[in-house]
């Protein structure tokens, strides 16, 4: 998949927005193990910082929760943007 990867716009960011995706479409579910670091600069071609900074924002966001020495899992969906059939 990195040949996939914008290289104009933040790579940890477009890494996030993967894992993110493919939580909302059922591959990771909820309770799911998430990829490492190393294996997500595997599958992206990315620098293990790179890696772990899309972890960090996807832990920030509240998607993921990490478990020591057992690695991350999903916490939660995302949440579905407002549309204008929501109002």
């Amino acid at each position: 998949m990195s040949s996939d990867l914008d290289r104009t716009r933040p790579i940890w960011r477009q890494v996030a927005a993967a894992i993110t995706s493919r939580i909302t479409d059922g591959t990771y579910p909820v309770g799911a193990r998430v990829p490492s670091v190393v294996e997500l600069s595997s599958e992206f071609g990315i620098a293990a910082s790179t890696a772990q900074k899309a972890l960090t924002h996807l832990k920030t966001e509240g998607l993921i929760r990490a478990e020591v020495g057992l690695g991350s899992f999903v916490a939660k969906l995302p949440d579905k943007p407002a549309t204008s059939d929501d109002a």
